[in-house]
C-alpha cells in the first residue's frame, strides 16, 4: 500500500505485533504478512499517507537476509523464499 505496487495475494506468511513509543502514547500494531504478485504499478513512496516509507525497492531474493534488520523479518523472507522455491 505505501509502495505503489498493484498486487494480488498469493499466500498468508505470517503475523507479528509489537508496541512503540508515538508522541503522545504507546501504540500497539498488529503486522500481517502475506506473499504477493506484482500485477502494476510503479515503485515509490510518494503516495505513502502516513508517510511511513522512506525508500522503495526491488531486492534480489540472494540478498534479502542482508538488507532485513530483525530476525523475525529474516525467518518471514526464508519462508517466502521457501514457498517460492515450491511453486518453481
Amino acid at each position: 500500500e505505501e509502495t505503489g505496487i498493484e498486487c494480488r495475494p498469493v499466500r498468508y506468511l505470517s503475523s507479528m505485533d509489537y508496541w512503540f513509543s508515538g508522541t503522545d502514547r504507546r501504540v500497539h500494531k498488529v503486522v500481517h504478512h502475506f506473499l504477493l504478485e506484482a500485477t502494476g504499478g510503479q515503485l515509490t513512496v510518494e503516495n505513502d499517507p502516513d508517510r511511513e516509507a522512506c525508500t522503495a525497492q526491488w531486492v534480489p531474493l540472494s540478498l534479502l537476509d542482508k538488507r532485513l534488520a530483525f530476525p523475525a523479518e529474516r525467518r518471514i523472507g526464508a519462508l517466502a523464499r521457501k514457498m517460492l522455491e515450491v511453486r518453481s
